[in-house]
């Protein structure tokens, strides 16, 4: 492997670029049989093999790939990070911590700073208060830098504070769409040991959608943002080599369907195929009848299918891509000259890969689809819809047969609800909103909707939040903006509103008699997650559907329609309009599309991205190293993990005597474990905010206060629609303390078995954390004093999570579970073997009932390599890496 550099003539000059080929010299490897993301992680290997962090054993590894790799882990080194938010508030002010821990110590603070470029996002924070009205943009704006006044000032402090950090204002866009329209480069070119190297782009992100890059042919999914605060301190993210399964795609898309209806597909199908923890590869013929909108659209759902990502190599229509969001001539020549020197080029003619597993869609099957009403990967077709309602309201009405019909006023006009009546229609998302195929196409249909008369039912919530600028330039360009405004489908903000549970308040009229009725209301969104309680606490019914369909069921006013074969309205005359009538074709779409896009729209908005407007450039920037703490907020406060740190980590040690602070059944969700929706007044973070001086109307959402770990300790399984098998009947952050058997918040059981010194056990079915990237599931975990979580299968992000807070991630064996093993919860649990814990070590597990019988049984320690060992030895990653980083100064 010596002298694996070699030259490449480009625009820029003469680079370098580590040449894979020379690994088939050597005998290393079959390149050309490898799946291009292979290639790629490859490379990765290869640039950073320093016979320390990265040896040569793992290039050799990772070289030698076969479809069924050996269970081996390899460290990866993102060339960037980026963030949102939500999840990257907590991120900076952990190493806003760490600093303070650092300079206690008696080290330099500024040793914590981020060496790998970092990009935070604002986007997660805007929330859907005001809505169809011409002003709702700016009112939005205006209450959401009220709200977040304090966030948003950490953040300028963290700009200015960290080197090689950059922040994008509010307003702005959705991360993904920024990033995939501006921040990505799919080749990068840096100064490394005195040359100009070429590379791949490749990063982590700590929003579980980072995986929509990898329709642009960039590696890149979502990590913990306790994983990604590693990655920018320089830490190699450790994965076991993985399975590659490729997705053959063939034929086109049928007119009426769009990329939302493929993706709902591809979801469908690949979760039953079963891939967490799998990276997925796209290939065949049928790439090249998509557009690079339709493949973000696809690899933006990677969670929700269950990969790790969802991966498209680059190609000719990546270039096209590239060339109409405007980025330099010199990029587009780099990006074709490497790829296809490095062999990461895509064709039509070139052999199929080697691959894990394959699956195969022809394209020309996809029909319209939602999906709903509590999962992702549920789709429902179209012609389905009605069926389906009526099948599952049953499992939504309580104590009731029939569905009563309220009237209600919405500024002076009448209107009826009832069971499946849409109460929020939200275009929102960055999985659509990035699209202009979909995005052009709700305006056309409300085009040909307004002209034919049509109006959206009163007591729809209707709203319109891109996932950037550009996308209102091009509505506007086509003139469409009238007509969506028409239908209330005004903009609201630029960001991840209703989608991530920031949808606001309904119109009281609405909510009051939702209430009153206990009516199974929806809604109607064309986001990627309608997990329970997600999106409104009121709409227990919730759809993701494309932006023309949001528009639709806007109309229609009711999930209760058959949209084939009723009519969604009646026209000036009373006459009957389908749907049919007012979609538009895949030619009008088209036509608008190469009308109204060009290289100078995305250009002009890029050109000021990071500065922000008036409101930003206004706030107040905190200086200095060290961030000044305050007491007294609300908002941020410093993270309690690195206090009393010690210079070495105690022994590890078994667990006895435990109790099961909550038992949960299948499918829950990070949503579950720690919602990012709004606060309920009655609950203990509601509570907290109340007795610090916080009114109901500005104790915002979980999410806007992550940077508060108080918070977000009491919002810990307080979701709405928890259920706790230890208090059957119930929803909500409640259980048993044990053995007193009261019933109390999980937050208060969590505080009385602390004081009593009783270590918590959390038990759980399968696909427990699925969802979101949020570090807080985990954060919130361990510090309510739960040692391990107990579960019948993982998502791949909490799991790791868990281990990098130090919490132990344990799996029953296969075919057993807490029903076939006769657990109620009100045992006493002694875990033994964690002393001499081992990468995926059977740990014997004691359950004592009260009659002094015992359950034993063994279950497998999911710290899945020496790495996660030591993390978890550490008390957690950022530990770990702040112990090494105080030992490597002390020995300097």
């Amino acid at each position: 492997m010596h002298n694996p550099f070699d030259a490449l003539a480009v625009l820029h000059g003469s680079i370098h670029y580590y040449r894979l080929h020379r690994l088939t010299e050597l005998g290393l490897s079959d390149l050309g049989r490898l799946p291009i993301s292979i290639k790629i992680l490859l490379e990765n290997v290869l640039r950073n093999c320093d016979g320390h962090l990265v040896t040569e054993d793992d290039v050799t590894a990772l070289a030698r790939w076969q479809p069924q790799p050996e269970a081996r882990e390899i460290p990866f080194i993102p060339a960037r990070v980026i963030l949102q938010d939500f999840t990257g508030v907590p991120c900076v002010a952990d190493l806003a911590a760490m600093r303070t821990a650092v300079h206690q110590l008696g080290g330099d603070p500024k040793r914590i700073n981020p060496v790998v470029p970092v990009d935070l996002v604002i986007d997660h924070s805007v929330q859907v208060d005001f809505f169809g009205s011409a002003t709702a943009f700016q009112a939005n704006v205006k209450l959401e830098y009220e709200r977040n006044r304090e966030r948003y000032m950490f953040l300028r402090w963290a700009q200015q504070a960290f080197e090689g950090f950059r922040v994008v204002p509010p307003g702005t866009g959705i991360v993904h769409q920024v990033n995939l329209e501006y921040l990505a480069s799919v080749v990068q070119l840096r100064h490394l040991d005195g040359r100009m190297v070429a590379f791949p782009d490749t990063l982590v992100g700590t929003d579980s959608h980072t995986t929509m890059i990898n329709g642009l042919g960039v590696l890149g999914w979502g990590v913990g943002g306790i994983e990604a605060e590693a990655c920018m301190l320089a830490q190699p993210l450790y994965m076991l080599i993985p399975e590659v399964v490729g997705f053959k795609l063939t034929g086109e898309l049928p007119q009426g369907a769009t990329a939302t209806d493929l993706v709902l597909t591809v979801t469908q199908m690949l979760r039953q195929k079963g891939v967490v923890g799998k990276f997925v590869e796209f290939y065949g013929p049928g790439l090249s009848r998509l557009s690079l909108a339709d493949r973000a659209t696809v690899a933006n759902m990677a969670p929700e299918y269950g990969a790790t990502m969802g991966f498209f190599p680059v190609d000719d229509e990546t270039l096209n891509y590239l060339r109409l969001t405007g980025r330099s001539h010199e990029l587009i020549d780099l990006v074709e000259r490497y790829c296809k020197e490095q062999g990461l080029w895509r064709t039509d003619q070139m052999s199929d890969p080697m691959f894990s597993d394959t699956i195969e869609l022809d394209m020309n099957t996809v029909e319209p689809s939602l999906a709903g009403p509590r999962r992702p990967q549920d789709r429902v077709p179209l012609r389905n819809m009605k069926s389906s309602v009526h099948e599952v309201l049953p499992t939504f009405l309580k104590n009731r047969a029939t569905s009563p019909q309220i009237e209600v006023q919405m500024n002076g006009n009448k209107d009826t609800l009832t069971d499946g009546s849409v109460v929020i229609a939200a275009i929102t998302s960055c999985t659509n909103t990035s699209n202009p195929s979909v995005m052009l196409g709700a305006g056309l249909l409300a085009k040909k909707a307004v002209e034919r008369g049509l109006k959206v039912k009163p007591s729809v919530k209707t709203s319109l939040a891109p996932g950037s600028r550009v996308v209102t330039n091009y509505l506007e360009k086509a003139g469409l903006t009238p007509y969506l405004d028409a239908l209330g489908f005004h903009l609201v903000g630029y960001g991840c509103t209703t989608c991530i549970g920031n949808s606001g308040p309904l119109p009281e009229p609405v909510a009051k008699a939702i209430r009153e009725h206990d009516l199974v209301v929806a809604a109607v969104l064309s986001g990627n997650r309608n997990f329970e309680g997600r999106i409104n606490p009121l709409a227990k019914m919730s759809y993701l559907a494309s932006p023309p369909l949001v528009v639709a069921y806007a109309l229609a006013g009711t999930v209760n329609i058959d949209l084939n074969n009723e009519p969604i309205g009646h026209d000036q005359n009373g006459q009957p309009v389908y749907l049919r009538d007012i979609w538009p074709s895949q030619d009008e779409i088209r036509q608008t599309m190469s009308s109204v896009l060009s290289p100078a729209m995305f250009q002009e908005r890029y050109a000021s991205v990071f500065q922000g407007d008036e409101q930003w450039a206004a706030l107040p920037a905190p200086t200095g190293d060290l961030y000044q703490w305050d007491a007294d907020s609300t908002y941020i406060q410093q993270p309690p993990f690195f206090q009393n740190l010690t210079p070495e980590p105690a022994p590890l040690a078994d667990i006895h005597g435990a109790r099961v602070l909550v038992m949960l059944g299948d499918s829950v969700t990070t949503d579950h474990i720690s919602p990012a929706g709004s606060i309920p007044t009655t609950t203990p973070a509601g509570r907290y905010l109340i007795e610090r001086g916080v009114e109901p109307k500005d104790f915002n959402s979980y999410g806007a206060r992550r940077g508060n770990h108080e918070v977000m300790v009491r919002g810990t399984f307080a979701n709405i629609r928890l259920r706790n098998l230890l208090v059957p009947g119930t929803e909500g952050g409640v259980t048993i303390h044990l053995p007193s058997g009261e019933q109390m918040t999980i937050y208060e059981a969590s505080l009385r078995y602390q004081q009593e010194r009783t270590p918590l056990l959390v038990i759980a079915g399968k696909e427990y954390g699925a969802g979101s990237s949020r570090d807080w599931a985990a954060k919130g975990t361990f510090l309510l004093g739960v040692k391990a979580v107990l579960a019948e299968s993982y998502e791949r992000i909490h799991r790791s999570n868990l281990v990098g807070m130090g919490v132990l991630p344990l799996q029953f064996k296969p075919g057993e579970n807490y029903k076939t093993l006769s657990l109620t919860g009100q045992e006493i649990y002694d875990i033994e073997g964690v002393a001499t814990l081992t990468p995926g070590k059977e740990i014997t597990i004691r359950a004592r009932r009260a009659d002094g019988s015992e359950i034993i049984f063994t279950a497998v320690a999911r710290a899945d390599s020496r790495v996660e060992v030591d993390y978890y030895r550490n008390g957690g990653i950022l530990q770990t890496v702040l112990r090494k980083m105080m030992t490597q100064s002390l020995n300097a």
